[in-house]
């Protein structure tokens, strides 16, 4: 149970914006809103700046991967501190790193010093960052709402993650296109003032330390040996990673899409991310407004069969128009998937697992797009765009066949 102060509920409270009751989700929702903004700014000026600097479709794998590195190494250190440590604290901390990284990047642009192997080193510090921050992002949610808004919580978190894909790439693509990729770090750099102030302005009670805490292999060891009981689970985390790999790493090679295969520019870039992350705000937003009816199952299912269809019309169409609305319905898909996953794995982690099961989640979420990003990025520069989408649609629909058929359990969850 969330000790979080709750409001009563209201229009504005209830249904769809459940979790907003809570005081606590309601300080975390504005600020990571902000910092999400910054970040997708920073994310479209980075995939752009690396394309001019080096003309490679390669390389942009390679800068994905790299920030995807840590999170094979630490990500699971990373769940067991944030099951001993205070996460908001931690988090606070990470926050922090990730504003200073986006300073440096943003003065190494304006004193005319950067290089493609600085983004790489500063794309591996990131992804340090990042794994001790997710784990303990992912699991501080349930300490802000009650557990009966858990699931809508979740759902808001995704709309709340793409409204700032819809608004970052759109802004980050004009902005580059007047002023240069600086200004777009810079604006990421200050947007994680906000999220830092909302954490600080939660009241959350400390955490009580595990008794005898043991070492930290051994609970590592634990939440691995839990999962192990969970078939459920493993498919769950399986089916985040594949489709972080064959979807969210086809998102990579966007900017080289943009060129290459529509014929556009930065701002064609730009408005190809916001169409996806318009279609995942529109899928979250109706996750959260069904959460009660408990049929996350079949949208979950619904997504995993409609994602690699997309992604072979994707393929197909060369008109800007077509391409957006392709886009908006992979958004919608990704969503259905990664975020019903989320919600179906913490509905059946015990809270003394949480940081470390969902760390062990979010080393399938976040190694999955580096681990994407390499190889589509690789598959790119010696196949083309185009047939590297349509081998990734094919592996999606032949994998979305097979659970279908052999694992009907997890549509039918509620």
């Amino acid at each position: 149970m969330s000790s979080s102060l709750s409001a009563p509920p209201n229009r504005l409270t209830g249904g769809t914006f459940a979790a907003f009751r809570h005081r606590n989700y309601r300080l975390w929702f504005i600020g990571q809103l902000v910092s999400l903004v910054g970040t997708w700014m920073q994310n479209t000026a980075q995939g752009f700046l690396i394309y001019t600097l080096t003309g490679s479709v390669a390389y942009l794998g390679y800068v994905g991967f790299a920030s995807g590195v840590p999170a094979w190494l630490l990500m699971l250190y990373g769940g067991v501190v944030a099951d001993r440590v205070s996460r908001r604290a931690l988090m606070i901390v990470t926050q922090a790193m990730m504003m200073i990284l986006a300073f440096v990047l943003a003065a190494l642009v304006f004193l005319n010093m950067v290089q493609p192997w600085h983004i790489l080193v500063l794309s591996l510090l990131l992804g340090v960052a990042n794994a001790f921050d997710t784990p303990a992002r992912q699991s501080l949610v349930a300490e802000l709402v009650d557990r009966e808004d858990l699931t809508n919580a979740i759902a808001l978190n995704a709309t709340m993650f793409n409204t700032g894909a819809i608004v970052g790439p759109a802004i980050g693509g004009i902005i580059y296109a007047l002023t240069g990729p600086g200004w777009c770090f810079i604006i990421n750099g200050l947007s994680f003032v906000a999220v830092i102030i909302a954490l600080a302005m939660m009241h959350i009670p400390q955490m009580a330390a595990p008794k005898q805490p043991s070492s930290a292999m051994k609970a590592i060891l634990e939440s691995v040996q839990f999962v192990r009981t969970q078939p459920i689970i493993i498919i769950l985390m399986l089916t985040v990673f594949i489709y972080n790999v064959f979807g969210f790493g086809l998102m990579a090679i966007i900017p080289a899409w943009a060129v290459k295969v529509l014929g556009g520019d930065v701002t064609t870039n730009g408005a190809l991310l916001t169409a996806r992350g318009a279609g995942a705000v529109l899928g979250g937003l109706l996750i959260a407004s069904l959460g009660s009816r408990r049929i996350r199952g079949k949208i979950w299912a619904f997504g995993s069969i409609a994602i690699p269809a997309i992604l072979f019309l994707f393929a197909a169409v060369r008109q800007m128009p077509l391409a957006l609305v392709c886009m908006v319905f992979m958004g919608f898909g990704l969503v259905s998937v990664m975020n019903n996953s989320n919600a179906m794995v913490q509905f059946y982690v015990p809270d003394v697992l949480r940081g470390r099961v969902m760390g062990l989640y979010s080393l399938m979420f976040t190694g999955g797009g580096p681990v994407g990003a390499l190889i589509v990025g690789l598959a790119a520069d010696r196949i083309g765009e185009v047939n590297t989408a349509i081998i990734c649609a094919a592996l999606l629909s032949v994998y979305a066949t097979l659970v279908w058929i052999f694992r009907p359990d997890v549509r039918r969850m509620g």
